[in-house]
């Protein structure tokens, strides 16, 4: 007997859903699929500001079925909480999450994708669940969009910003382009608080509470969202500045939250009614010490997405040491790499197709409120020459829409989806 090669993706989100489709894309019939995750449906992130600012539910818009989008390529779904990954028996251990109590199971693969994502580490900061906000669930969501809209929130100053990073080494020697690398990161991703900055300002003049001058905004780094470039930034924070908003950066790190306000690691204490935070994003603790894992427990791979020492292990996502910034676009394009590379192992795919390496790009369009939006193209932070930025109402409408035709096609965006976005962001609206 035959037996196809068992690929198992673990994570059902972004990276997990299109690493699997990716690999079906590419490997045809070639191979068995199988998805683990702790949850039957895709959460669409990306979508959850714009709801809270519009006072509406991301319950019921920012959540998609997961198992007919797998149904529909063929691809078993397995709903349960991972627990473990052996990677010298090539086994992973977990929990069946349908309903408490479960036994714990194993399976065996040949191929394995992590596309675990992270884990948002709120509970490191200290009085974040008595006196923080954030945006980056649909709990955190709702609790801040009804304080928001329900009387809460009393018109006091805003303070928003990001812990720091902890970044781990695995992907330093890496070069995307020519003479560059995977830089180090004091903030996992800063295009949520400026789009949150932004919309807030929104929400603050259509509620007829004030403006940008209520609303300090922060970051670790020396320069808030220093991935899109230092001409996009600059540019960025010229606008901001000229609008009233306060800018502190060197915060260092987020020491602690009270009802009164932020209090930074760097000494400095912000004054603050809400307080809407981004916190370090930390590997799952059971992906710590393993032999595929850095020093912060995220996935070591070369920029074939693959593991160097366990070639049958990839990762895509959040979860890869080599996304830097945690971003979605940057997993897109891993997904992608990953299909090619298990297309290629199993003779579905040349290796010449299979084999090119990734070259991160930063494309992130941020909500600002009042149907306008921000779009970013860059790559000068890895050693690229493009830096791009625009803002109005055509780069919210491609934000809108890209969710829209997402759900419609269950995760299977048009080769010219890019494109055609592209096209539209920098040409029309510029």
């Amino acid at each position: 007997m035959n037996a196809k090669p068992k690929v198992l993706v673990l994570g059902g989100n972004f990276a997990g859903l299109g690493s699997a489709q990716k690999i079906r894309e590419f490997a045809g019939d070639a191979v068995d699929i199988t998805v683990i995750d702790r949850k039957n449906y895709l959460l669409f992130v990306p979508n959850i500001p714009a709801d809270v600012f519009e006072n509406k539910d991301p319950a019921l818009g920012q959540r998609m079925d997961l198992i007919p989008a797998f149904k529909r390529d063929n691809i078993d779904f397995l709903q349960g909480e991972v627990q473990s990954i052996d990677v010298d028996n090539r086994e992973v251990h977990y929990t069946p999450s349908e309903r408490p109590g479960a036994a714990p199971e194993k399976i065996r693969y040949d191929y394995l994708v992590v596309a675990l994502g992270n884990r948002l580490a709120y509970e490191k900061i200290e009085g974040f669940a008595e006196f923080g906000d954030s945006v980056s669930d649909i709990y955190l969501g709702n609790k801040l969009r009804k304080k928001l809209w329900e009387g809460g929130y009393k018109g006091g100053p805003i303070a928003i910003g990001s812990a720091m990073f902890h970044q781990g080494d695995g992907a330093k020697g890496l070069e995307p382009y020519p003479g560059g690398s995977i830089p180090d990161a004091l903030a996992a991703c800063e295009g949520p608080p400026v789009e949150v900055m932004l919309s807030a300002a929104t929400y603050l003049k259509k509620t007829g509470q004030g403006g940008p001058e209520k609303i300090t905004v922060f970051t670790p780094a020396e320069l808030i969202a220093e991935d899109a470039g230092e001409e996009v930034v600059g540019k960025l924070l010229g606008i901001a500045s000229g609008m009233g908003f306060n800018y502190v950066n060197n915060a260092k790190d987020i020491t602690r939250i009270t009802a009164e306000g932020v209090e930074l690691a760097n000494g400095q204490t912000l004054e603050a009614e809400l307080k809407i935070v981004f916190p370090d994003w930390a590997a799952h603790d059971f992906m710590r010490g393993l032999p595929i894992s850095d020093s912060e427990g995220f996935v070591i791979t070369d920029l074939l997405m693959r593991n160097p020492k366990y070639p049958e292990v990839f990762a895509a996502g959040d979860c890869a040491a080599v996304t830097v910034p945690k971003l979605g676009a940057i997993g897109h394009q891993q997904c992608d790499i990953v299909g090619r590379q298990v297309a290629s192992a199993v003779g579905r795919m040349s290796e010449a197709a299979a084999n090119t390496p990734l070259q991160p790009v930063v494309n992130c369009i941020g909500d600002m409120g009042d149907n306008q939006a921000f779009y970013i193209r860059s790559n000068s932070w890895y050693g690229g020459d493009t830096q791009v930025l625009t803002m109005g109402h055509v780069p919210f409408l491609l934000k809108m829409q890209y969710k829209n035709l997402f759900f419609r096609t269950q995760g299977k965006m048009p080769d010219w989806g890019l494109d055609f976005s592209t096209m539209m962001a920098e040409k029309v609206a510029s």
